[in-house]
């Protein structure tokens, strides 16, 4: 049996892309925990307590998409980092065991595609719904909305180019016609 050969250390623009991913979900994560909060994002003076107190089924979604986005986007730093080929053992089913790239690049490429899709959506709605969707934001809120937004544009094509470079990394073991495990 031949020695397997490790794949080659991640470019830096591609380490550097992995981290901008988790970056670009925080600003639209942390508006929509602002929101729930109750902390000023933009509000019109004469909010009506319903549109301010949302039920706490809402509350627990909003929280919950905050916190589940966040998490999904650090999964791309797993592409350029060791925990990534090999997860830590405590991890349930995975941990301790290599990763086969050819099932991590089916789950990145899945990911991102599902992530152009979803956040072109979210910004797209949020863009379309500014005037008739939000008539308690004022027009600083409107502009906040937009900007902590607009950013989730770029985490499906970032995410694409990460696994990209993983991909290019584990070209060897990727079509040598199996995955090495």
């Amino acid at each position: 049996m031949a020695a397997r050969q490790a794949p080659a250390p991640p470019p830096r623009w591609a380490v550097r892309a992995a981290h901008a991913v988790a970056l670009v979900t925080l600003p639209s994560g942390l508006w929509r925990v602002a929101l729930v909060a109750g902390l000023p994002i933009g509000y019109v003076a004469d909010v009506p307590p319903e549109v301010r107190d949302l039920p706490p089924g809402e509350v627990a979604y909003i929280v919950g998409l905050s916190v589940v986005s966040e998490l999904a986007a650090l999964l791309t730093i797993g592409l350029v980092k060791p925990w990534g080929e090999v997860p830590p053992r405590w991890l349930p089913l995975v941990g301790g065991r290599r990763m086969r790239p050819r099932l991590v690049l089916a789950a990145a490429y899945t990911g991102a595609a599902l992530i152009v899709l979803l956040c072109g959506y979210a910004v797209l709605a949020v863009i379309l719904q500014l005037g008739s969707g939000f008539p308690f934001l004022s027009g600083a809120g409107h502009a906040l909305l937009i900007a902590c937004y607009l950013p989730l544009l770029a985490w499906g094509p970032l995410t694409f180019a990460v696994a990209y470079s993983y991909q290019r990394r584990h070209r060897h073991r990727v079509t040598a016609g199996r995955d090495a495990s």
